[in-house]
């Protein structure tokens, strides 16, 4: 096959960065935080590659020879984003942070919103969880029909909508031209979709219909260096959002981890000497950037 395989757990961290008071995150450790949520981990494999010998977690105690190699990356970019992070990966230095909104989008930037867009209001308009806004606004949302707008620590426009009573294809529309109209005067990581369906703040849930609308890297990454030296390059999840698909052969987008682990199964069969990127986004969509 001689595939070289890169996988990325979306949200899935091991402990903050020096950087993290910037952006409130102090404490933040997904994978401790979650053993000891849980009263411990079953993770034989990772363990056995050498994921606790970076730092003891519950169910995962360091291992006297790793079979594999180990460590924790400090980030180089400035700012905090699926997208920066994501280019960094790939090789792309970011000197310029992004634009961020941690008290809510500015009111004329609202107001161009609603002209461009043709929507008659809005709701939220500031820093939530995503999970949390719609228990919170999602009731008001289907009865006005308004979308709900609201970011997070990272550089986000976020907009949720009903997949029913909003339209999923009207949500798409809405990133689309938020994406390409209102924010070109501004440096944005992305414009997510984050559709949901339910009826009532108790049964309201996210869809894996999630789309992200991001930037083109400032310059050639390994994707690109790759591709032009005639290794396939191969986007599995929301890789091709992310990287604008720039540098990237094939695209193909995924709806879960299991379906990102299944297209990456079958693209290790179906390609040699290529290189199969990954993004397992379930722990982000679910569960959020809240540990």
């Amino acid at each position: 096959m001689r595939n070289f395989i890169f996988i990325v757990l979306d949200g899935v961290g091991i402990g903050e960065l020096p950087d993290a008071p910037n952006y409130n995150d102090q404490g933040s450790n997904t994978l401790y935080n979650t053993a000891i949520k849980t009263g411990g981990l079953n993770i034989p494999n990772l363990r056995a590659l050498g994921l606790g010998n970076i730092r003891h977690i519950p169910g995962g105690a360091p291992v006297g020879a790793p079979a594999g190699a180990f460590g924790k990356m400090l980030e180089v970019s400035k700012g905090k984003d699926s997208t920066s992070g994501h280019w960094e990966l790939a090789g792309i230095i970011s000197p310029r942070d992004f634009d961020y909104f941690p008290d809510g989008f500015p009111t004329a930037m609202m107001d161009e919103f609603l002209s461009l867009t043709g929507c008659s209001g809005y709701l939220g308009n500031k820093a939530a969880s995503g999970t949390e806004i719609i228990k919170e606004l999602g009731e008001e949302h289907i009865r006005t029909g308004f979308p709900i707008v609201y970011t997070s620590a990272d550089s986000v426009f976020q907009i949720a909508a009903h997949e029913e009573h909003f339209g999923l294809e009207r949500l798409y529309e809405v990133c689309e031209i938020t994406r390409h109209r209102l924010l070109n005067n501004h440096f944005v990581g992305r414009v997510i979709a984050r559709p949901f369906i339910g009826e009532s703040a108790e049964t309201f849930k996210r869809t894996t219909n999630r789309r992200d609308y991001s930037l083109d890297p400032p310059g050639d990454t390994m994707l690109d260096h790759l591709r032009s030296n005639g290794i396939k390059t191969v986007a599995i999840g929301k890789i091709g959002d992310l990287f604008n698909e720039k540098g990237l052969d094939v695209i193909i987008h995924t709806k879960s981890n299991s379906e990102g682990c299944r297209e990456t199964l079958k693209a290790m069969k179906e390609y040699s000497n290529s290189f199969i990127m990954t993004n397992l986004v379930d722990f982000d969509v679910y569960f959020g950037h809240r540990l």
